[in-house]
């Protein structure tokens, strides 16, 4: 059986963030007295439940990309570009509760994470494929 740590570490870190952007929905709603089920009502709320969904939007394409890398390229490689992401995403979240305007940093990173797990990926399965 072949094991990648470093991938289920990734894995779980991206659990993680996605349970802090829900917690984070969860303190707004309350703070800015948005009953379920409004998905908007004022700004600051807004910000939280927009930083969700897209961190959520996002991991639906990162973690596929990320086991399919692991698997046919490699767990460091994976895990390298996995953490980028994670790391891209909290950059985005930060920045988009402060300022909407300043988030493109951290999408930017996670999304060149998502093209290259995803690239390298199919690079991988094409390898195989033809081998």
């Amino acid at each position: 059986m072949t094991t990648l740590p470093l991938t289920a570490l990734i894995t779980l870190m991206a659990i993680a963030l996605m349970f802090w952007t829900a917690i984070g929905v969860g303190r707004a709603r309350v703070k800015y007295e948005v009953k379920a089920p409004a998905t908007s009502g004022n700004d600051m709320f807004d910000r939280a439940y927009r930083v969700q969904m897209n961190t959520m939007e996002s991991a639906l394409m990162m973690l596929p990309a990320l086991w399919v890398y692991a698997a046919f390229i490699g767990d460091t490689g994976a895990a390298a570009m996995g953490l980028a992401w994670v790391a891209g995403r909290i950059w985005y979240a930060l920045a988009y509760q402060k300022d909407p305007a300043k988030r493109g940093g951290g999408f930017s990173l996670a999304l060149l994470a998502v093209a290259g797990l995803w690239a390298g990926g199919l690079w991988g399965v094409v390898k195989a494929l033809i081998a």
